[in-house]
Order: C-alpha cells, then structure tokens, then sequence
C-alpha cells in the first residue's frame, strides 16, 4: 500500500483519486480511501515502533537476513506489551 505518488505503479495499492473533470468520488470509493488510510497509519506506526529498538536501526546484517530480524523484533514487542 502506498499514497497516491505512486501512481503507474502496477505493484502497489494506492487510493482513488478525484475525476479530472472535478466531480466527487462515489460513497464506496470513498470508504475503500477511509480504509486505505486507516491500514496504512497502523504499518506505519509499527514501523516507527520497530525502529526504536536498536537491532533494526543499526541493521549491519546482509539484506537477506532482514526479514528474520524484524519477525523477532515484533515478536519481542509483542511481549513487551503482554507485560
């Protein structure tokens, strides 16, 4: 899911836009933007939280290895959480 700079792009999803000849978006496009938005704010509030511990910030691992690092990371979080 990206924002709506991305357009052209046929691997994201971005949210509709508003007719070139100015009109409004019918209601379901319009939900399915609210939608949009909500999901994206949440991804990018994890990331914002992932990045606070210092494993991911300070990533000096190949590229390959990425993927398991930040799976323990949440998993950490996550447990942080459940106290």
């Amino acid at each position: 899911m990206a924002d709506g700079a991305y357009r052209g792009n046929t691997d994201v999803i971005i949210p509709y836009r508003k007719p070139a000849d100015g009109s409004d978006l019918p209601d379901w496009k319009k939900d399915l933007n609210k939608h949009h938005r909500t999901v994206r704010a949440q991804v990018e509030h994890a990331l914002a939280r992932m990045k606070t511990f210092t494993i991911l910030r300070d990533n000096r691992r190949a590229a390959h290895t990425l993927t398991d690092t930040a799976s323990g990371i949440a998993h950490l979080h996550n447990i942080i959480l459940a106290g």
